[in-house]
């Protein structure tokens, strides 16, 4: 048996070009598994497991919010951090047209549309992450340092716990 090639996606591309090194894990994905899915089936630690969500403001306008996997977003929080009215998620549909993946393998690196990235400021306390290589089904690890080099996100303080969940959709623009 060969080693299971691959995908080159937009993100991949991205990558490539600005000379990150990084490595690929296929994986068998499942609706609705997200980060926990992927942790269980290779065992890492879902915290190191970033999710990437396009949400819109009052104005529409998406952006990116990088997330701990097993954490969540407190959209009032980040509203009142980057000076919005309020921030939801995007619906998969809106999500899909703004980043160009399809929801559950949206990655950060290569949308189709440039959008501000925010990410919860304790990611950059990792060495390594796992996030979305822009596609369902794989996800790319690489050294934290590289995501914040490539990204240039703002970082944020808005994660809170799965209980303390503020109400909206599961699944929407969650990868």
């Amino acid at each position: 048996m060969g080693k299971e090639k691959e995908p080159v996606t937009q993100a991949v591309r991205e990558l490539r070009a600005a000379g990150v090194r990084f490595e690929g894990h296929p994986y068998r994905y499942v609706a609705g598994g997200g980060t926990a899915q992927f942790a269980r089936e290779l065992g890492v630690d879902e915290h190191h497991v970033i999710k990437t969500l396009i949400m819109d403001d009052d104005t529409r306008a998406p952006m990116v919010v990088l997330m701990h996997g097993d954490r969540q977003v407190s959209v009032r929080e980040l509203a009142r951090q980057i000076g919005a009215r309020h921030v939801e998620p995007c619906a998969p549909a809106v999500a899909d047209r703004h980043s160009g993946y399809q929801v559950g393998g949206t990655s950060p690196f290569g949308t189709r549309r440039k959008m501000p990235v925010y990410c919860e400021a304790s990611i950059a306390a990792l060495p390594r992450v796992y996030i979305n290589g822009g596609k369902r089904g794989y996800i790319i690890s690489l050294d934290t340092a590289d995501l914040l080099r490539v990204l240039q996100p703002v970082l944020v303080r808005v994660s809170q716990a799965e209980k303390q969940l503020e109400k909206y959709p599961p699944g929407q623009g969650v990868v």
